[in-house]
């Protein structure tokens, strides 16, 4: 949960809608959705990309970290 939590706490830091994020990620917004009601997880070159659109790293997305 710490992942779905992180995504969305992060999005909405940086003001982006679902869809911005998808579009900015290059991924379905309805992943994004899924992926931020905890629904499923993403694959690891998903988290990739969403740690570069999010500009954070992939550690801090996984929880492993608390620093961005």
């Amino acid at each position: 949960m710490v992942l779905s939590k992180r995504i969305k706490e992060l999005r909405l830091e940086k003001g982006l809608t679902q869809t911005q994020l998808a579009e900015k990620a290059g991924i379905n917004q309805s992943m994004i959705a899924r992926w931020e009601r905890g629904e499923r997880e993403p694959i690891a070159s998903a988290v990739v990309k969403l740690a570069d659109a999010l500009e954070c790293t992939c550690d801090y997305l996984l929880g492993r970290t608390n620093d961005y």
